[in-house]
């Protein structure tokens, strides 16, 4: 529940100037705060005959026995969220012996909480019981499950909003205590100021007052609701812009990225291109190798015939002129004989 911010004045030194005041004059402040705590009040009970009236419209109507044992598990489990939020909260203040005692009735709590628990379930179907059974907090008009645990009651009970119902109804039983004198005393001294006129704000005035203060509560409400609402718009447009700005960024990047692959690419298509002609360049020293090879070989064959050709031919006219010079002996030989 948010009542938005108080219209009024929380100052210190108006405080000390209140008290001061009081002392000497009687402003009857403790009336106006009763009226204005039983309209709040009134207006969180209907809150929770309304919440109780849509429950008994939505959930499952279950038998008067039934009923009965759900709301004594409630009860219990009421109890032990109460019992453990104060426990907690003695422990923080240092009491631990009142904090253990307290942890002990609620085992005490838990245990009657687990047959109560036992006897509502074996009173009807499982698929009925695994659907959650809420209750209204009489106090706060806060919605409670049957099945929630001893973590979320104890969270609940020990929280500001009930301990908040809880010290406005305190207080509002306290001042209906002396409301009724405290009326007839402001009459008097109205009417002895006024000369023996009436002169007296009652409760439906002070109703209209408090309902012009609700409104224009919910007026600013609104009018801050509708200023979240453009921040977080604005918010939202910005985030977006800046995610826009980043997307482009990468799609930026991721441009360049394919860019510089391309190129890469294209110098490896480049270097293969090379390599493949230097490949070509190769085998084609390799298909000419073995003809160089055969030339030579042929050339060197030829070269090795020329010079047998030649050396025959050598031999032959040495024979020849061996065989003149033979001849030419034998017949001078012949002469001179």
């Amino acid at each position: 529940m948010d009542l938005g911010e108080c219209p009024k004045i929380h100052d210190l030194a108006l405080r000390a100037d209140f008290e001061l005041a009081s002392k000497t004059k009687d402003y009857f402040y403790d009336i106006d705060a009763t009226e204005h705590l039983e309209t709040f009040i009134a207006d969180c009970d209907r809150r929770t005959s309304a919440a109780k009236q849509r429950l008994a419209e939505t959930q499952e109507e279950l038998s008067a026995e039934v009923t009965e044992k759900a709301n004594a598990v409630h009860e219990l489990a009421e109890q032990i969220g109460q019992k453990l939020a104060r426990a907690e909260a003695l422990g923080e203040e240092g009491m631990v012996e009142e904090s253990v005692k307290l942890m002990g009735e609620i085992d005490e709590l838990r245990k009657k909480k687990a047959l109560a628990e036992q006897e509502y379930r074996n009173s009807m179907p499982a698929s009925s019981y695994q659907q959650q059974k809420l209750r209204v907090c009489e106090v706060c008009s806060a919605y409670l499950g049957i099945h929630d645990n001893d973590r979320r009651l104890a969270d609940h009970f020990g929280g500001k909003l009930h301990l908040g119902f809880i010290t406005i109804r305190d207080k509002l039983a306290e001042l209906k205590k002396t409301v009724d004198k405290r009326r007839e005393e402001r009459g008097v001294s109205e009417r002895e100021r006024s000369g023996g006129r009436r002169h007296y704000v009652g409760g439906r005035e002070l109703d209209r007052r408090a309902r012009r203060h609700r409104e224009t509560a919910r007026e600013r409400d609104r009018e801050r609701d509708r200023d979240r609402d453009r921040k977080d718009r604005g918010d939202r447009d910005k985030d977006r812009g800046d995610r826009d700005k980043e997307r482009g960024d990468r799609d930026k990047e991721r441009a360049e990225r394919d860019k510089e692959r391309g190129e890469r690419d294209k110098e490896r298509g480049e270097r293969d291109k090379e390599r493949g002609e230097r490949d070509r360049d190769r085998s084609e020293r390799d298909r000419e190798r073995p003809e160089r090879r055969r030339s030579r070989s042929r050339s060197k064959t030829k070269r090795d015939e020329s010079r047998e050709k030649s050396r025959g031919r050598d031999r032959d006219r040495d024979r020849d002129s061996r065989r003149s010079r033979s001849n030419r002996s034998t017949s001078r030989e012949r002469r001179r004989e």
